[in-house]
């Protein structure tokens, strides 16, 4: 051990006397029935995260106690603490408003207390990327461990996994072909398990993302939540944290340009959640990392669907567990890897695909020559609408939309969505784009509203998918021929503000563009009179308004970027 302060010997309270600073410390320590020689060993912290308004984490404690096992069996002192949690479908106005606040308690909370490695334990979808961004920034040795997915319902046969399958059944209720008895009984039947989202939603795409920068054990990504491996993966995160003391690998070295742009394919070859991009964005922007939209679109070319599950395929997360996980898809990607980037256990990638592969289910994970898709899943987007970029999740939208042009109808905002959006005499037909603006960050936290229902009068005729456009988000669950993120959103100001009801707009994915067929000045005199909302006053809602950034800037806190202290 070196004579550097380890345990709970560092970052000792300022007293001004530093001997009874260690002294006050110990003595507190051993109100918690540690024994002195528990206390001088090596510390991880357990950044843990449950609450009861946080259904994707109902299994903390075993998962808690499970890596506890490990610190201890490995020689070191497991200190639990807990940070804020982000239970998706519980926050108002969205769950979106609230990661960086996380982030920011993770970061502190890091730094504060004594640890020499800190495992963050995580699962729903803002808190992976949280947890991340906040170690990154502090920089300590940390590693990753996921609550997992949940397992999948039935339902008169069918399967049932939460939540492509709840907006499934929604968009069938708002129909009338589904009634509301069994709308009642399939919502007792989605989500039947602990465990976040059983698809290749938002959570499990950062799980795999986080498996991919290296920051998180190999094959630990997709175990499911209720399968006794995910408490194996616990213990053995718990002893691979304490051997992070020993080799003191931080996340900035795991997380790099080349770690980054492997985990871009791998959110390519799943097809991921859009939100991965703000979230990867995000962390590697911690780090002063940054992939240009011509080098993601680039990497989007070049890199195939391989995994097949909803909401794009058929399959959930713990076929894809069982068909191979990981291990499989990374080795179909490897010719286009980064071989030399290092994870937690100081391998490289290249050292965990030497390693002899296991049985592979050809209907989960396609080999390369055999893709659900020869093209990346998402793509982002240019053009006069959305200059700073829009993205597109072409692997969920529909083929004969890609090269479209519609009339705009337009809602400025969510009340006006939902007030207008069923009403009978909307002006509305199958070849229209719908848009909505003030959902972006500035305006509403970027909530998941970007997935604009298909208005009732035409559901109910059997329209199924159109075009529609805003500056919010969407969950990684739901799918159709969406452009969201479009930035400089309309509430500062950005050329959605200019749309207005009968506007003509073109998408062309070819191009990777989205356009207001407006004339510039026209454009330029109808954002001349524009007003930004009003801003909140007080608290973390006035400093989120302030600090947050846009999409392409990861909506993180222009703060606590790299470079800024």
């Amino acid at each position: 051990m070196s004579d550097e302060p380890h345990g709970l010997d560092r970052g000792l309270t300022n007293y001004g006397d530093r001997d009874f600073a260690r002294y006050l410390r110990r003595s507190f320590a051993r109100s918690m029935g540690i024994s002195p020689g528990l206390l001088n060993k090596p510390v991880v912290g357990i950044a843990m995260t449950p609450s009861g308004f946080n259904n994707c984490h109902r299994g903390m404690p075993e998962l808690v106690e499970a890596v506890s096992r490990g610190v201890l069996a490995a020689g070191a002192l497991p200190r639990p603490f807990p940070t804020v949690s982000l239970g998706e479908v519980f926050l108002n106005p969205t769950s979106m408003m609230y990661r960086n606040l996380m982030a920011m308690d993770t970061e502190e909370m890091i730094g504060a207390q004594p640890m020499d490695a800190v495992v963050l334990i995580g699962g729903c979808d803002k808190t992976v990327p949280a947890q991340l961004m906040g170690a990154a920034s502090a920089d300590l040795p940390a590693i990753q461990l996921v609550t997992g997915p949940m397992s999948t319902g039935r339902h008169k046969g069918q399967r049932l996994g939460a939540c492509t399958d709840c907006r499934g059944f929604w968009a069938k209720y708002r129909a009338g072909t589904v009634d509301a008895e069994e709308i009642a009984e399939v919502e007792g039947r989605l989500s039947v398990t602990q465990g976040t989202c059983a698809v290749m939603g938002t959570a499990s795409t950062m799980a795999c993302i986080a498996e991919a920068l290296g920051m998180s054990l190999p094959g630990t990504a997709a175990i499911p939540a209720v399968h006794s491996d995910r408490l194996v993966a616990a213990e053995e995160t718990g002893r691979a944290s304490v051997r992070l003391i020993g080799t003191k690998i931080r996340p900035s070295q795991v997380i790099t340009q080349k770690s980054v742009e492997n985990a871009i394919r791998v959110l390519m070859a799943v097809s991921g959640s859009t939100n991965a991009i703000v979230h990867l964005t995000a962390i590697a922007g911690r780090l002063g990392i940054r992939i240009s939209p011509e080098r993601f679109n680039q990497i989007s070319d070049e890199t195939p669907v391989l995994v097949d599950l909803k909401p794009v395929g058929d399959g959930y997360m713990e076929d894809f567990h069982a068909g191979g996980g990981m291990g499989a898809l990374l080795r179909e990607l490897r010719p286009l890897l980064h071989l030399d980037t290092v994870d937690v256990e100081g391998r490289t990638l290249a050292e965990r695909l030497d390693e002899p592969a296991g049985w592979v289910d050809r209907k989960v994970i396609r080999a390369s020559d055999n893709p659900v898709s020869p093209l990346g899943g998402l793509v982002t987007l240019k053009g006069n609408l959305a200059p700073e970029g829009a993205i597109f999740k072409r692997a969920a939208a529909t083929l004969e939309l890609f090269e479209s042009e519609g009339r705009a109808v337009v809602f400025t905002g969510l009340e006006d969505l939902s007030r207008r959006i069923d009403d009978p005499d909307l002006d509305v037909a199958p070849g229209d784009v719908l848009v909505l603006q003030n959902a972006g960050p500035h305006a509403a936290g970027m909530p998941e509203a970007g997935y604009l229902p298909i208005p009732k009068k035409l559901a109910r005729a059997g329209v199924k998918d159109m075009v529609r456009i805003s500056d919010a988000r969407m969950s990684g669950t739901a799918f159709g021929s969406i452009v969201l993120h479009v930035a400089p959103e309309a509430a500062i100001g950005g050329p959605l503000a200019a749309v207005r009801d009968g506007d003509r707009i073109r998408l062309s994915i070819k191009d990777k563009r989205i356009d207001l067929l407006v004339a510039e000045d026209e454009i330029a005199r109808r954002l001349a009179d524009h007003r930004p909302p009003p801003a909140p006053t007080r608290g973390y809602k006035a400093l989120y308004r302030r600090s947050v950034t846009q999409a392409p800037e990861g909506c993180d806190f222009d703060f606590l970027a790299s470079g800024t202290n």
